[in-house]
């Protein structure tokens, strides 16, 4: 396996709230229904993951941000990934690894693209 890949997001979780409080729909847009109940830090963070994805997979924007989902869970987290993104990442046959933080009023995102 090789790396392919790298993308990396950071978020200013306040900056990121004011936005979302902001602009009606914003959330629908960015996040699943299942996302849009996490508070905001972890909302911050998954569209830090969102946005590094993009990075990782060489600026490709052809797909729906509510495509991609980040589900709460206890290990690390994974992306669940639908519409044309599953079928572009498959295709390629590339796995995903992601890691996430937030701390300091700051959430970042790195995701690291490797062919399999």
């Amino acid at each position: 396996m090789a790396i392919v890949g790298h993308g990396v997001d950071i978020v200013d979780v306040a900056r990121f709230a004011a936005k979302i409080e902001a602009t009606p729909r914003l959330a629908e847009r960015l996040f699943t229904p299942t996302e849009q109940t996490f508070p905001t830090d972890s909302l911050a963070a998954r569209f830090a993951a969102k946005e590094a994805l993009i990075k990782a997979l060489g600026g490709s924007t052809d797909f729906s941000f509510v495509d991609v989902e980040i589900p709460r869970g206890d290990g690390r987290p994974e992306f669940v990934l639908t519409g044309n993104i599953a079928t572009a990442v498959s295709s390629l046959g590339i796995v995903l690894h992601l890691s996430l933080s937030h701390d300091g009023g700051f959430a970042i995102a790195s995701v690291i693209a490797e062919s399999s």
